[in-house]
């Protein structure tokens, strides 16, 4: 509702110009004529509907005036606030937003009476009076709209300006898209996503998941890569989800119940040809010696749950690693809410396997090298830690005791103390590390560890989630929050503000793929 009620707080402000300063002489506000635009209208390839558009664009002196709502500005690259002190502010910004209608039940006009304000405008820091100007801004319907003069729209904003009598008037701005990906609506209910130039989605029809792949250029044309039956002793169980692992897309589904039952990891081929890999609750990992499996089930609590089985082998040729004795990976407590991690709780580099390591509940989580070549177990971290990664051959956890990060080498050598807080997720991009702490339910503060001095606050409100994605900061935020979602790059500037609200962010290697959660499509951002 406040992204909707943008243009009446603006305009509201404009008018408070009559009772107070705004930086310059105090004039009244004067009422002028315009018409719909009786020609087509382009704004970055999404043709207008003016006739039954609740912001209709307008007409004044032969120039074309668009409004300034949360979602307008924003498509075009702009950002506008206002104060007491330096009235309105415009100005090109990092931001994006989809294109939405504003459609309307009531047919428009073909003319109307509007306000022209008056007031002092800052547009890209410099100071324009409105009541000088030729083509001023107006208010309409208790919004603000602009003229796209060649002046504004060229040369102060650089949008590409295009007029024929044929097709009309065209404005192409030059900030990020957020466009719609034209999937049928049936893969809205179900995981999406984008992998080597395809996208993957699904489609449930009566027992069954079909899972389809189509050309991200022409998404119509899918084709079916498998199907399972969803139906079983338990119910329908018709989710899965895509993750990517080694550059390779896999898929995961759940059959059964919580105990009797299984999840089954499925492995797409740059090819398209989908095959069922391995079954059961478990982890696992490519090593040159074969697939390391993690038991993760009830079995797992006896021990001995690691396990190699070598290429071209059956389960009747598993090989048992690490100490029998002992149970791996089942206690960590990774948040993988906020982001997936494949290395939460054990990973691979060389010969070499890293991977908690419990005893018993009052020796849990111990940091554990085990060797694939000669399977000698060596006490990395002699702490309980709550989860691991290894990044760019350092390891990071986080201790149970402190909740706190810490880093050392890959022998456990030179431990630092990384985070002044505690840490529910972190990752690192360009060298630097992230991490966010709980400021109160479902949401966290983001900070950037510096072991110089207090680590700083990255971004100013909490965020509901983080992912390392592209070499970028991808932070979901909270639905009270103006944005529903930040970009930021590998030292935590900010790269892009997107205006629509998000319910989540799917699986992608390219771009950003997203879920409105304004109608649940599907969009792209490049």
């Amino acid at each position: 509702m406040r992204k909707k009620l943008f243009g009446y707080s603006v305009v509201f402000s404009l008018c408070m110009s009559l009772v107070m300063p705004a930086g310059s002489a105090l004039a009244a506000d004067v009422s002028v004529r315009v018409t719909l635009p009786n020609f087509e209208v382009n704004l970055n390839g999404h043709k207008v509907e003016n006739q039954f558009r609740e912001y209709p664009l307008l007409v004044y002196r032969d120039i074309t005036y668009f409004p300034m709502t949360w979602y307008d500005t924003r498509l075009l690259g702009l950002e506008a606030k206002w104060s007491p002190d330096e009235g309105l502010n415009i100005k090109q910004n990092q931001v994006t937003s989809s294109y939405v209608p504003y459609h309307s039940d009531h047919r428009n006009a073909a003319s109307y009476a509007v306000e022209v304000p008056a007031s002092t405008v800052t547009i890209n820091g410099k100071e324009i009076d409105n009541t000088k100007e030729k083509y001023p801004l107006l208010s309409f319907r208790d919004v603000t709209y602009f003229p796209m003069t060649w002046r504004f729209a060229h040369d102060d904003f650089g949008w590409d300006y295009n007029w024929d009598n044929t097709s009309g008037l065209s404005i192409t701005s030059h900030n990020p898209q957020m466009n719609d990906v034209d999937l049928p609506a049936y893969a809205y209910t179900n995981d999406v996503s984008l992998f080597k130039g395809y996208y993957y989605f699904v489609e449930t029809t009566d027992t069954t998941n079909h899972v389809y792949r189509a050309p991200m250029q022409t998404p119509s044309d899918k084709e079916e890569i498998y199907s399972y039956n969803i139906n079983t002793a338990y119910g329908l169980q018709k989710n899965l989800s895509f993750q990517i692992r080694n550059n390779t897309l896999w898929f995961t589904y759940h059959l059964g119940g919580a105990i009797m039952g299984h999840d089954e990891f499925v492995k797409i081929g740059d090819d398209g040809k989908a095959d069922l890999i391995q079954k059961g609750y478990l982890d696992f990992r490519d090593t040159s010696y074969g697939t390391l499996i993690t038991l993760l089930g009830a079995s797992a609590f006896e021990g001995g749950n690691l396990y190699l089985l070598p290429p071209g082998l059956n389960e009747t040729n598993r090989k048992s690693v690490g100490d029998p004795g002992v149970k791996y990976g089942v206690h960590a407590t990774y948040n993988g809410g906020l982001g997936y991690s494949s290395d939460s709780s054990t990973a691979v580099i060389g010969d070499d396997v890293y991977v908690l390591a419990s005893r018993g509940q009052s020796d849990a989580n111990k940091i554990n090298k085990i060797s694939l070549k000669t399977n000698k177990s060596t006490m990395i971290v002699d702490t309980s830690v709550n989860w691991f990664r290894i990044i760019n051959n350092k390891l990071y956890y986080v201790k149970d005791k402190d909740k706190t990060l810490y880093s050392s080498t890959l022998d456990g050598m030179g431990e630092m103390k990384l985070s002044d807080h505690a840490v529910s997720w972190f990752d690192s991009i360009n060298g630097n590390v992230f991490y966010t702490t709980k400021k109160e339910d479902n949401l966290y503060e983001l900070y950037k560890a510096d072991s110089n001095g207090e680590d700083p606050l990255v971004w100013k409100t909490p965020v509901v989630g983080v992912q390392v994605l592209n070499e970028q900061l991808v932070c979901k935020l909270s639905e009270n929050d103006d944005n529903g979602l930040i970009l930021l790059g590998g030292s935590g500037s900010l790269v892009l503000e997107v205006g629509d609200p998000i319910s989540r962010i799917l699986t992608s290697d390219n771009g950003i793929l997203i879920q409105s959660s304004r109608d649940s499509s599907i969009k792209f951002i490049h």
